[in-house]
């Protein structure tokens, strides 16, 4: 099998609009949590979420354009246009080996609402010719492929809020087996709209901490109370390894193992014995190595931090042989179909700059929760192989191992 390594990245959230900042403000701890703002939810259950404030998407599309693609595009072409420019690809690089993995939960689910909206009052014939390309799932990875020339395999991941790690995973299945020497991953998200907040406050999955927004995502804590929604992209260049050594390319890390399972128990309640498969068989896969960070999936929500807390100890024989782990989600939200990648750069990141970014708003004890979850403020430490773990409704789980590449 073909090796896999990493040369790119990019990413944008409720903290920042490229990696560093984005990695320099969830390193401080802070929260890009507050009220919404994209429409009024004074109305609604659930009024707060992890917006991308202040995004101008003429930085990566012709104004004449932005109208034809949903934000969770828009956020995807700034990601990818990261990620490429961090990877060096250049017009030399050739094209036809260079496909692209996207991945979104929902898609556009805006301008689905919006759409739905003016059939119902103005009629069919006032819908929009550019809804359905703008709003498809896969038209994610269209606009980045047309953007970027990639003529490669053209594949894309819906799986909840594993997404973003499937698609990884995927676009490394198709190095390894021949299919492409380079593949960019784009998981993008922008669900933060009437009828998205609304259906997720309607199954309860929501924090209704309205009066506290910079602490109401609060992984782990034994008051936590719901997922905060967020929104954003990330984005990685993954390479096939002798190819990127030819070019003389950076390499941030390799990828060495991925899980993949299914809970097959219940369409929104997760289990800890279907994560915990996918992450035995991506711990197999990476050679059982000693693992030194996990950026968990860490929702907030009362049975996922339980159950992915149990899972990590019975995977790592107890709770003493556990690393540091931690949730980003406190400062940026979840960011859905985005989360799996965007937390696969945070966790890059984190082993790049030898720091562990911590847990935040952990300050009720919960007996269930009971690992090093970071909660003092960020660590410094010496990070030579990490896991990022995603799980999303279905009880459909992604799991992702990266190692310092030595070579």
């Amino acid at each position: 099998m073909r090796r896999v390594v990493v040369t790119g990245l990019g990413m944008i959230n409720s903290v920042g609009h490229d990696k560093h900042s984005s990695f320099n403000a969830i390193v401080a701890g802070e929260c890009g949590i507050d009220k919404i703002s994209l429409f009024d939810p004074s109305s609604f259950s659930a009024q707060i979420a992890g917006e991308v404030k202040d995004f101008d998407p003429t930085v990566v599309m012709n104004a004449k354009e932005v109208k034809k693609a949903d934000r969770f595009i828009q956020f995807g072409l700034k990601a990818a246009k990261e990620a490429i420019e961090d990877a060096k690809i250049d017009d030399s690089i050739e094209r036809d080996s260079f496909g692209i993995s996207s991945a979104s939960g929902i898609g556009g689910l805006p301008t689905i609402e919006k759409n739905s909206l003016v059939c119902e009052n103005r009629g069919p014939r006032r819908i929009s010719p550019f809804f359905i390309p703008s709003a498809l799932v896969n038209m994610l990875g269209g606009f980045v492929s047309i953007a970027h020339n990639l003529k490669g395999p053209n594949l894309s991941s819906v799986t909840a809020c594993a997404a973003g790690t499937h698609a990884i995973s995927e676009a490394a299945k198709t190095i390894m087996l021949g299919g492409a020497k380079r593949m960019l991953v784009v998981g993008a998200e922008s669900a933060i709209c009437p009828v998205g907040i609304g259906g997720f406050a309607a199954m309860k999955a929501l924090s209704t901490r309205n009066d506290d927004p910079k602490h109401a995502s609060r992984p782990f804590d034994k008051d936590r109370d719901g997922f905060i929604m967020g929104e954003g992209a990330g984005a990685l260049v993954l390479e096939e390894l002798e190819s990127a050594k030819a070019r003389g390319a950076k390499i941030y890390a390799e990828l060495v193992g991925f899980g993949e399972s299914g809970d097959a128990n219940h369409i929104t309640t997760p289990t800890m014995s279907g994560p915990l498969r996918a992450m035995k068989a991506a711990y197999k896969m990476a050679g059982e190595p000693k693992i030194d960070y996990i950026n968990a999936h860490g929702t907030s929500t009362p049975v996922n931090d339980k159950n992915e807390t149990a899972a990590i100890k019975e995977l790592l024989g107890g709770k003493e042989n556990c690393p540091p782990v931690t949730s980003t989600k406190g400062q940026i939200g979840h960011c859905l179909g985005a989360a799996g990648s965007i937390e696969a750069v945070i966790s890059i990141m984190a082993m790049e700059e030898g720091i562990i970014p911590p847990t935040i708003n952990y300050e009720t004890p919960d007996e269930s929760c009971d690992l090093d979850y970071v909660i003092e403020g960020a660590r410094e430490a010496e990070l030579n192989t990490v896991m990022s773990n995603s799980f999303g409704f279905g009880g459909t789980n992604g799991v992702v191992i990266f190692k310092r590449y030595q070579g």
